[in-house]
């Protein structure tokens, strides 16, 4: 072996002699490097060789002076610093230009010419833009040309065409991290700019059409660039990103960007429009924090100080206020998972909740996804143009039941202590409620305006976080008010917690509705009745006249959406009938007895009423789910009129027969499982957390990938963190101030030498 490769030393030796003339001529030996196969041979064994070949009054090259004149220091004699410091470079600092420039000018200028002729580079500076821009993107531009390493990174990190355009891989991001850790020569920074493209046909084109209906997807959801696009992603928008150098404004890159598309897609048939806002600019952020959002995180240090200084005087049983021990994480942690019921409890009402929270959590899960892009998203959209897909669109269907569950329980609170009193203590049930929800409400704005922002970052990160913190700076006061329901659903903080707002509202009407049908139940009736029927005609009426749909069909549009929340779904006015459906329903488990006997053919044909109403309710328009409906205001006014009653009456028959004692089937012992006890005592939590925690992954979402229902739509590292944080707010701050609660409210004890009875206090609420 040894023999062999002393054979093709002398052969590399013969080479190099034969070419000797052309090497003294030009220091340019590159092609001889690229000829020679010198893996398998060892740097000693080569300079051995050589060395028996040269003279003193040599002046050709030999092939070790031509290896350290390209600067190749590999040699066995020299240090490791020697050797890094060429192939190398050192993380804390990026070369501002190729020092290799000098030496290979023109094979550089013919291999970055080669590479630009075929990925053509974005250059920022064309079209008429800032002075600074223009001046920045000359730079890059002549370093680029060079080949210098911070420029080929902008020049990398900017998107490029990719494959899998017919089957929607249109979103590209680029590299996020890659571009603003550029850092160039003059003081240049990379930038990073997602950009929003709108492609049109020419109308002279009809052959475009169908390519045009596979690179967006069959339309799933049609979108302008002019939507908002930080609650409902903007699907048929194709989001591009671009790396420039940081002195380009965002109007610098929307004028630049408009400029290179439109030379590349004269006479195709495309016409597209281009948009950049400015906060999807970004650059490296700053190290150094804002003051409030120190102050917030010192607000949430402390917290947590206190609820472990609290479960130490706790668990030591050492004196300490009642208020102080409302925050043991020892005490809150054993009440979340403990499985008694207490006095009064609707076994029942803990299935509902639990089923309806998790249908609700697979419905936002479902319009988050379509934030990301897909590789195979033409495909992901045919997947999804099915009519089993009712299990996503429907997702106003499954709010419409804690609406339901809010009445039936003020209602079963409110008539239970009307027995009792004859009166209601409204300034009481007020101050109960505020204490109940404002803490955690708070908590969660605090944490979503001045924390979360910091926590991280990404392509999409600043419109789906920071936009959002941005607009709860501004509106923060109406949520805690209770009335941001009011304001637009675009422009409410925390825009998931609209359902707060309607049920604080229908709340605050309550005692007056449930005083009028305790103390005059059949005019009672009749009114709620009457009410019921009208809000149910007004959700018709304005569904139809608008064009609205509160099911999110094949092919609706954004604005569609927006306009059906805010005309409809997020007024309580609309959402009157599941409430008085509830406040019936709990005015007639605390008339009824438990004990109450039905007919069973009264039963049976509940059953099957309620049944088939459910079934309606969520089966029925499946069909608008189909990638070829065409949308009929009909469907749409008769699905949003009557399908939330469907829907709860089901639920609202299996508490009266499960609370009666008529009904011990299957269902009714499902729903009444001691476990969903624990659903129940997180269920504000996890309705609160869910969508910050699918904001912060899709802000998070650094480029594309493989759509599979099974994996993205049920990501168990998702939902793993909903519960996480779910259990954290809830033992920090709603389990504490339900305690603060029941302590100040607390109504002193009667001396009587009896102990009072069950019923002086109901804990249904």
């Amino acid at each position: 072996m040894a023999m062999m490769e002393r054979l093709v030393v002398t052969v590399i030796v013969a080479v190099q002699l034969l070419h000797g003339v052309a090497v003294i001529a030009t220091p340019k030996t590159v092609d001889l490097i690229k000829s020679v196969k010198l893996n398998g041979l060892k740097d000693e064994e080569i300079l051995e060789a050589l060395s028996l070949n040269k003279t003193e009054n040599s002046d050709n090259y030999t092939l070790a002076e031509l290896i350290d004149h390209l600067g190749n220091h590999t040699a066995a004699n020299q240090q490791p610093a020697q050797q890094d410091r060429v192939w190398i470079i050192n993380s804390t600092e990026t070369l501002h230009t190729n020092t290799f420039y000098e030496n290979f000018a023109e094979e550089i200028d013919r291999e970055s010419g080669n590479l630009l002729e075929l990925i053509p580079a974005y250059l920022p500076g064309t079209g008429p833009v800032s002075a600074e821009c223009r001046r920045d993107s000359n730079i890059f531009k002549r370093e680029l040309n060079k080949l210098s390493l911070w420029a080929l990174k902008m020049f990398d990190a900017t998107a490029k065409i990719p494959s899998g355009l017919l089957n929607g891989n249109v979103n590209q991001f680029g590299d996020f991290d890659e571009c603003v850790g550029v850092q160039g020569s003059e003081g240049i920074q990379g930038q990073y700019c997602l950009a929003y493209l709108k492609l049109d046909m020419d109308d002279s084109r009809p052959d475009l059409k169908h390519l045009h209906r596979l690179l967006h997807s069959h339309y799933a959801f049609n979108s302008n660039l002019t939507d908002p696009g930080h609650r409902v992603p903007r699907f048929s928008t194709v989001n591009w990103a671009v790396c420039t150098p940081a002195s380009c404004s965002p109007q610098d890159v929307e004028v630049s960007l408009r400029h290179a598309i439109a030379k590349h897609t004269a006479q195709t048939g495309l016409k597209i429009s281009v948009r950049v806002d400015s906060e999807m600019c970004q650059r490296r952020r700053k190290d150094s924090y804002p003051m409030e959002m120190i102050v917030a995180s010192c607000f949430f240090m402390g917290v947590i100080a206190l609820a472990v200084v609290a479960s130490v005087y706790d668990h030591y049983e050492l004196s300490a206020s009642e208020l102080l021990l409302s925050f043991s994480l020892k005490r809150n942690f054993n009440k979340l998972i403990s499985l008694e019921r207490g006095e009064g409890d609707i076994a029942s009402l803990h299935g509902v909740r639990a089923l309806n929270a998790l249908m609700l959590i697979v419905a936002h899960k479902s319009m988050a996804m379509f934030f990301n892009p897909y590789i195979n998203r033409t495909e992901m959209a045919e997947y999804l143009g099915k009519p089993w897909t009712v299990i996503g669109r429907a997702a106003s269907l499954y709010t419409d039941p804690f609406i339901m569950l809010s009445g039936l329980l003020t209602t079963y609170s409110f008539v239970g202590r009307l027995n009792r009193t004859g009166a209601l203590d409204i300034k009481r049930e007020y101050l109960s409620r505020i204490l109940r929800l404002v803490p955690t409400l708070g908590a969660l704005i605090i944490f979503c305006t001045f924390v979360m922002p910091f926590m991280g970052s990404g392509p999409q990160w600043n419109l789906v976080v920071t936009h959002h913190a941005d607009i709860c700076k501004k509106t923060w006061w109406r949520n805690f008010l209770f009335v941001h329901n009011y304001f637009g659903f675009e422009n409410m903080c925390l825009t998931h917690t609209h359902h707060l707002g309607i049920d604080t509202q229908l709340f605050a009407a309550s005692p007056l509705i449930v005083f009028l049908l305790w103390k005059r139940p059949k005019i009672g009736t009749v009114v709620l009745t009457v009410l019921a029927v009208l809000s149910t005609m007004l959700r018709y009426k304005v569904t139809y006249d608008r064009q609205l749909n509160n099911y999110v069909f094949f092919g609706t549009s954004i604005k569609q959406l927006f306009d059906t929340a805010n005309h409809s779904y997020i007024l309580p006015t609309h959402r009157l009938t599941v409430y008085i459906i509830g406040v019936l329903t709990g005015y007639l488990l605390r008339t009824f007895p438990k004990d109450y006997k039905l007919n069973p053919i009264f039963v049976n044909v509940g059953w099957l009423v309620s049944t088939l109403m459910f079934v309606a309710a969520f089966v029925g328009p499946a069909p608008m789910g189909s990638i070829n409906y065409i949308y009929n205001p009909i469907h749409g006014a008769v699905y949003n009129a009557f399908s939330p009653i469907g829907w709860c009456i089901l639920f609202s028959w299996i508490a009266f027969l499960s609370h009666t004692g008529n009904s011990n089937g299957i269902l009714s012992r499902i729903f009444a499982w001691r476990g969903f006890l624990i659903c129940t005592r997180l269920s504000y939590a996890i309705y609160l957390t869910q969508f910050p925690v699918f904001f912060y992954n899709v802000g998070m979402k650094r480029g594309a990938e493989y759509y599979g229902f099974i994996g993205t739509l049920l990501n168990v590292k998702e939902l793993t963190w909903i519960l996480i944080s779910s259990v954290i707010l809830t033992l920090l701050f709603e389990t504490p101030f339900q305690n603060i609660k029941n302590h100040l409210l607390r109504k002193p004890k009667m001396p009587v030498a009896t102990e009072p009875t069950g019923n002086e206090k109901s804990k249904s609420e």
